[in-house]
């Protein structure tokens, strides 16, 4: 049974940085596609960022290429979303899920972690 923990949120001022982290126990991180989501009040989730350990470029939404990094560390069996220059419009929060298989577009992910909120102001 894969369980996905989130941490690494919290209060920031803007143009600082916070590093997300998603821990994983009950199987190797390393065999998923690792999606970074995000949710604003009263919105849909909207996916920030995927990486697969297996081959290609991680994916980071073009709205936050540039501030948004993924990064990974297998032997931890965890990834990392780092976040910088944030901005009041950053603030959400934040979700790992993960699904096993290579990305691909219109992937469907069935296991999520349970969210962080990052505010920035």
């Amino acid at each position: 049974h894969v369980q996905l923990v989130v941490s690494g949120g919290g209060s920031v001022q803007a143009g600082g940085s916070l590093r997300l982290s998603c821990s994983a126990s009950g199987d190797a991180l390393g065999r998923y596609c690792m999606a970074w989501f995000r949710q604003f009040p009263g919105k849909e989730r909207e996916e920030v960022a995927a990486v697969y350990s297996g081959g290609g470029s991680p994916w980071i939404r073009d709205s936050v290429k540039g501030r948004f990094t993924t990064s990974q560390d297998y032997a931890e069996n965890r990834v990392h979303l780092q976040v910088t220059s944030l901005e009041p419009e950053d603030t959400a929060m934040y979700y790992c899920a993960a699904a096993r298989s290579a990305c691909y577009r219109g992937i469907y992910y069935t296991l999520w972690g349970q969210g962080t909120q990052v505010t920035v102001s």
